[in-house]
C-alpha cells in the first residue's frame, strides 16, 4: 500500500529547470547505512497524508508548479500508476527517484509515459554493492535499470552520494566503467553528492563521519569525467 510521509510544497533544485513539489513516500528494500531518511525505510513516525489532499493541492498549484518529484524511501515498492495517471492527468512533469532495483515496473511506466524524468542512485561499484545496501538483491536488475535508463528516451541522471570511508577515486573509476560498458558508451549526466552529517542514520556510527569536501568531490570528477558526458558535484 502506497504511504505518502511528507510534501515539500516548493523546491527549486529537485528537478532540474523546474519548479517543482516533492512527495516523500514510505518503504524500502535497501538498508543503506548512511540512509539519512530512517523515518522512511525502517521506521513510521507520522500519519500517512491523503493522496486526494495532495491531488487537490496539486490542482490549486498548477498555475505555479512545474514538476512532481517523488522519492523516499524506494517509490517503485509502493507507488501506483493509477496516482501517477492522475498527476499527469493534472498537466505535470513527474521526476521519479530510484535505486534501480524495479526494473519491470519501471519500464511499464516509462512505456506508458507516466515518468518524464529518473534519478538512479548507484549506491557504489558492483562488487561492493550488497555489502553498501545491506540487503539482498539481484544485482542483474540493477543492471537492466541502467541500461534502460539510458535507452529510455526520457530525462535522466544517475548519481553517487559520496561517503567517508565508503567511495573513493578507485570506486568511482570503478562505477564509471560498469555504467560505461552497460550503456555502450559515454552516460549523459553523473552526479557526485557529498556526504552531509544530517545527524540521523540507518547504522548510528555513521554520526561520527564528516561531511565531504568540496576538494574531494573535485577531484572524484575529473575521474568521472572519462565515463560521462556531464558531471555535477553537488556540495
Amino acid at each position: 500500500m502506497m504511504k505518502i510521509k511528507g510534501v515539500q510544497k516548493v523546491t527549486l533544485i529537485d528537478y532540474p529547470e523546474k519548479v517543482a513539489c516533492t512527495l516523500f513516500l514510505f518503504g524500502c528494500n535497501f538498508k543503506c547505512g548512511f540512509c539519512h531518511n530512517p523515518e522512511l525505510v525502517i521506521r513510521e513516525d507520522s500519519d500517512d497524508l491523503d493522496k486526494m489532499e495532495f491531488l487537490n493541492f496539486l490542482k490549486k498549484r498548477r498555475n505555479k508548479l512545474e514538476g512532481v518529484c517523488i522519492t523516499g524511501g524506494e517509490p517503485l515498492v509502493s507507488l501506483e500508476k493509477d496516482f501517477l495517471k492522475k498527476i499527469k492527468s493534472l498537466g505535470y512533469s513527474i521526476k521519479l527517484d530510484t535505486n534501480g532495483s524495479f526494473p519491470e515496473k519501471l519500464k511499464e511506466f516509462i512505456d506508458e509515459k507516466l515518468i518524464d524524468f529518473v534519478a538512479m542512485d548507484i549506491k557504489g561499484p558492483k562488487n561492493k554493492y550488497l555489502e553498501i545496501i545491506n540487503s539482498e538483491i539481484d544485482l542483474i536488475k540493477i543492471e537492466e535499470s541502467i541500461i534502460l535508463i539510458c535507452n529510455s528516451g526520457v530525462d535522466y541522471e544517475f548519481r553517487t552520494t559520496i561517503v567517508p570511508g565508503i567511495h573513493n577515486s578507485e570506486s568511482i573509476e570503478q562505477i564509471g566503467k560498469w555504467i560505461f560498458v552497460l550503456n555502450g558508451g559515454k552516460v549523459k549526466k553523473y552526479a557526485l553528492q557529498g556526504f552531509r552529517n544530517s545527524g540521523k542514520f540507518i547504522d548510528e556510527k555513521f554520526k561520527e563521519k564528516e561531511n565531504v569536501g568540496e576538494e574531494f568531490l573535485k577531484n572524484l570528477k575529473d575521474i568521472a569525467k572519462n565515463y560521462f558526458k556531464k558531471i555535477e558535484v553537488r556540495h
